[in-house]
């Protein structure tokens, strides 16, 4: 019900019963005060009686007196009138004329004490009002009533008995009752109209606050209110006209800017505050995003995040992440439907070979095959009606990774909704990216040898704790070559020092020819390389280090000048047989090199024990 209407049924209650509450006090009072007069009317009558009935007996017309009352019952309204003997009376005179004898209990009540009494009965469709009013003897007056009766003053000489009709006062009360009630219900139809007409304004500024804060909470700030008064009521559709002015000039204002700040064309429509909101939101949640993968150590981390963002909070299952190697023009896939390392399976496989042939790489562009089907060539749908998006992450002004999302065809409207919001996070995740990209090149680059790239011994130490400690929780051995070309010092005395390093990039590659990848190759310094064998003990990294030797003293290296053929000494330790400490058995494997070099070079020693002279300076 609305509050108009409230308002009015409240007030037609508190009318009905201002109406009954007064109808009903009127026809009290009208009945009390018809009551009074009556009993006024009746003593008026009885006096009348007594003064009659006393000239009477003055006049010698006592026996007479039943005309007289009988004229006096002819009286407008007065029914009947009776005079009743009192004991000392009929004593003294007799019992009088017949009905002059006690009729009813209230006539011997009234005898016997004195008072007056009244009472109303119901007779043959009338309204009788019946009084009783006694005749006391006193010696007042002249003459008085002891000059007559023989009696004390005070003694009840008879009584009155009057009958009165009040069917006329009961039709005129009731008239006066109708006639108070209808100008009371007059006057309260003509306050409920008053009323009323005060409270349209109200009504319908109230109504108006709803519905203009009903399309508020809706996001459409748009809604005015029409002022229809001057007073406190105007005032308030004037106020709230101009909060909603402001809220839409300052909320159209932050979607505005938000939606610029995300990349996000802002579209007219909808709950524009719970967008907004959505948008804010997702600003905040963008940039503890981005704070969190500041702080990631590694590329890899940061594919990680986006990747469970891409599955726990937009609910996509099927995506790929590519890494793109602008140097060697490929594409790699780094996360595949979550699966890390999977092979590229959304796209035709050429992207990964020449990254032209993606289109959101080759423009830096997003790719909506959303709206505009068949947009890319190189898309492989998994489904009928599979469809996808992919939005670059730019990296120094160009695509530096593609994020490919798939999409069903059931999908697509929602997918097209969340798509600006997911551009947001790679925007922020590209600078990051790129940050991390160039501290793991450069951590690479000051790792490796530039002129092998091997790894050198700053790599070495350190991965030197996780390699023991990998080594010690797998139980197994792995084997330490200390490797020196002989008498290098010479290629660069004669040939040239262009001479000796391709002589040293030559022996880089016959060494990562003869291991596998989980070994490592390390420059130690110079002409110096040190190998390390994982899971290889002492026996089986002899047969590779001979191997190694062969192959280095059967390689011809082209000069300018002829050709040239070298050869090489290697010792050989084994972690944890020779020593368990890792430094130590570099030292040994180096004590054995030594001993290959003493004894005649080009040569494999493996280390003894009773090689180790702790005297010596190594």
């Amino acid at each position: 019900m609305k509050l108009k209407d409230k308002i009015l049924v409240f007030f037609v209650g508190i009318m009905a019963v201002l109406v009954v509450v007064l109808t009903v006090f009127s026809a009290l009072g009208f009945r009390r005060f018809s009551i009074y007069n009556t009993e006024r009317h009746a003593r008026s009558v009885a006096d009348t009686v007594k003064v009659g009935l006393t000239e009477s007996m003055i006049h010698g017309t006592i026996d007479k007196r039943q005309q007289f009352l009988a004229r006096l019952s002819s009286v407008a309204g007065v029914k009947q009138v009776r005079v009743v003997r009192g004991p000392a009376v009929v004593r003294q005179f007799g019992p009088g004329l017949p009905g002059e004898g006690v009729a009813n209990p209230n006539v011997m009540t009234v005898l016997a004490t004195g008072r007056e009494a009244f009472d109303i009965a119901e007779a043959d469709d009338d309204l009788i009002f019946h009084a009783v009013i006694p005749y006391v003897a006193n010696d007042q007056g002249v003459p008085n009533c002891l000059q007559c009766h023989q009696v004390a003053v005070g003694t009840v000489l008879g009584a009155v008995s009057i009958d009165i009709s009040l069917a006329e006062v009961r039709r005129q009360g009731i008239i006066a009752v109708i006639v108070v009630s209808l100008a009371v219900f007059l006057v309260a139809l003509v306050a409920l109209a008053l009323l009323r007409r005060m409270m349209a304004p109200l009504s319908a500024t109230a109504e108006a606050v709803q519905n203009v804060t009903l399309q508020a909470v809706g996001g459409n700030f748009a809604g005015r209110i029409s002022q229809h008064r001057n007073d406190e009521v105007g005032d308030i559709a004037l106020n709230i006209n101009r909060l909603m002015e402001f809220l839409e000039r300052e909320m159209t204002t932050i979607r505005t800017r938000v939606g610029q700040l995300m990349g996000h064309q802002v579209t007219e429509g909808g709950n524009q505050l719970v967008h907004t909101t959505e948008m804010v939101e997702s600003l905040v949640e963008v940039s503890q995003f981005k704070q969190a993968i500041e702080e990631d150590q590694t590329k890899l981390e940061i594919y990680q995040r986006l990747a469970d963002m891409l599955q726990r909070k937009y609910d996509f299952k099927r995506f790929s992440i590519y890494e793109i190697a602008a140097s060697k023009n490929r594409m790699t896939p780094i996360l595949v439907d979550g699966e890390l390392g999977a092979a590229c399976r959304h796209c035709d496989p050429q992207v990964t070979i020449d990254a032209n042939f993606c289109r959101a790489r080759r423009t830096g562009h997003e790719v909506d095959a959303v709206d505009f089907p068949g947009l890319c060539t190189m898309f492989r749908p998994g489904a009928a009606g599979d469809t996808h998006i992919c939005l670059p992450i730019t990296q120094s002004g160009s695509a530096g990774c593609v994020v490919q999302i798939v999409i069903a065809a059931d999908e697509t409207g929602l997918a097209g909704l969340m798509a600006p919001f997911v551009s947001v996070y790679l925007r922020e995740a590209g600078p990051v990216l790129e940050a991390k990209r160039l501290m793991e090149h450069l951590r690479e680059n000051a790792l490796r040898d530039s002129l092998t790239g091997l790894y050198n011994r700053r790599f070495l130490e350190e991965y030197v704790g996780t390699m023991v400690s990998g080594s010690q929780r797998r139980k197994s051995a792995f084997s330490v070559l200390m490797l020196d070309l002989d008498f290098f010092k010479q290629v660069n005395d004669t040939h040239g020092h262009e001479a000796g390093d391709k002589v040293i990039k030559t022996l880089a590659d016959i060494l990562m020819r003869n291991v596998r990848t989980s070994d490592m190759a390390v420059r130690y310094g110079g002409e110096e390389f040190l190998l390390l064998l994982m899971d290889t003990g002492g026996d089986a990294a002899m047969k590779v280090a001979e191997k190694i030797r062969g192959e280095v003293e059967a390689t011809k290296i082209p000069l300018p000048g002829g050709m040239l053929q070298k050869t090489i000494s290697i010792g050989v330790a084994e972690f944890p047989n020779d020593s368990d400490t890792f430094w130590q058995v570099v030292k040994f494997a180096d004590v054995a090199l030594y001993k290959a070099k003493s004894g005649g070079r080009n040569r494999v020693v493996r280390f003894l024990p009773e090689m180790w002279d702790a005297s010596e300076n190594y």
